[in-house]
């Protein structure tokens, strides 16, 4: 802004005395310092709203930083998950090839004396049970209990 000295506002008091006059210094000293006061906002209202878009403009290339750093730190998690997805499933084949899986059991359709149908488990479903043990133990009756 303008340096305004002591002295050059001393002079310029002098200057204004003489051409306003007394009766009128008081008058156009309010009108002045009013209009000092419009300038001033004003310039504060600018130098703030400057600040204000420099601030904006300082967390917009922090957010585009962010976002750059973010976007390569998750190409190289993909890349490092790639790597360790290649070789797994590698191993996962390989272990496919050496274990085979078992054929699925098949129960076989009979047709029996009178006609009905009924389904027979095959040879590979059966299994052996130990001589003298009953498949479940037999339901309890109450009617029987009592007797």
């Amino acid at each position: 802004m303008i340096e305004i000295s002591l002295g050059k506002l001393v002079l310029l008091a002098l200057i204004a005395l003489i051409v306003l006059g007394p009766e009128k210094l008081p008058g156009a000293a309010r009108t002045a310092g009013a209009l000092l006061r419009r300038v001033r906002n004003g310039w504060d209202n600018v130098r703030a709203e400057v600040e204000r878009e420099l601030e904006i403009e300082q967390i917009k290339r922090t957010a585009r930083e962010a976002a750059a750093r973010a976007e390569a730190a998750q190409n190289e998690l993909k890349d490092g998950v790639l790597q360790v997805h290649e070789p797994l499933s590698k191993a996962v084949a390989e272990v496919a090839v050496l274990v085979k899986p078992e054929p699925p059991v098949v129960a076989e359709a009979t047709i029996s004396d009178d006609g009905a149908a009924a389904t027979v488990p095959s040879e590979s479903m059966q299994t052996e049970l130990p001589l003298g043990e009953p498949l479940s133990k037999p339901a309890r009756n109450p009617a029987h209990d009592d007797a």
